[in-house]
């Protein structure tokens, strides 16, 4: 690999900016390699610009779901075809958890999502109670309205990256919900009972939103697991994460009924 596209590499991956390796390992031009950012010039090629332009596409595509793989093409990007293996190695930043309230439960939501890879913003409106001694497995703690911070960063998240509401009062949690919609986020979570989640749905509605974009939001929070303690809770939304994304469909408490608590 030339020196100029190592040091790009290095670069990228020490300032956890998304970048992606594309390397020939089988076929015509083994070895060859291709290096691609979202939002940047390609640098090196794989031998031909139509098998280049094809490997561009699909190391976007595993950028964004933070994903590497093996790609088989024909010998100028022909799909379907296997002339040409490729390895596309994405280097991902880890994917972002945003908890809006400063409770109880955040803590022990911060510390399991930390487990699993996570760059944890907390961000709650009280300064008294958003603060980094609370919250010490947090990456960030901000003081300021969640749907605020939302409308400040909110392009950034994608599908690798979860809201989990926790705030439990209308006037944060219905603006927080309603600017989590307007984000392409792949797991929208919000906390409370069923009758505050009936009672939040209504005020969701009288703000425009759709029974469509409700069905996206999964509230209940988390598994039907029987969770009781914070750190019980934290497991079980975790694990709603985790199952969305790989795409099962355990008991989430949003399509049961009954008792949340054991």
């Amino acid at each position: 690999m030339p020196d100029t596209m190592f040091e790009r590499l290095r670069r990228a991956i020490e300032a956890e900016e998304p970048i992606a390796l594309a390397t020939v390992v089988e076929g015509p031009g083994t070895g060859a390699k291709l290096l691609v950012e979202p939002d940047g010039e390609p640098e090196g090629s794989l031998g031909n610009p139509d098998l280049d332009r094809v490997v561009l596409r699909d190391a976007i595509g595993e950028l964004a779901a933070g994903t590497t793989g093996i790609r088989h093409y024909g010998p100028t990007g022909e799909a379907r075809q296997e002339d040409v293996m490729v390895f596309i190695e994405s280097f991902a930043p880890p994917p972002q958890m945003l908890i809006f309230g400063a409770v109880d439960f955040t803590a022990a939501l911060s510390r399991v999502a930390k487990i699993l890879g996570y760059r944890v913003t907390v961000c709650d409106a009280r300064p008294v109670f958003a603060t980094t001694q609370r919250f010490p497995y947090a990456d960030e703690v901000v003081v300021d309205w969640p749907h605020r911070f939302l409308d400040k960063i909110g392009s950034d998240l994608g599908p690798r990256d979860a809201i989990c509401v926790l705030t439990h009062d209308p006037k944060f949690d219905v603006p927080a919900v309603t600017s989590a919609l307007r984000t392409e986020v792949g797991y929208l979570g919000a906390m409370g009972s069923r009758r505050t989640t009936e009672d939040r749905n209504e005020r969701l509605r009288a703000e425009g939103v759709t029974d469509a974009q409700l069905d996206t939001i999964l509230a209940p929070i988390g598994l039907d697991l029987g969770a009781r303690t914070p750190e019980e809770t934290a497991i079980s939304i975790c694990a709603e994460i985790i199952a969305l994304r790989s795409g099962r469909r355990p008991p989430s408490l949003r399509d049961t009924s009954g008792d949340i608590h054991a």
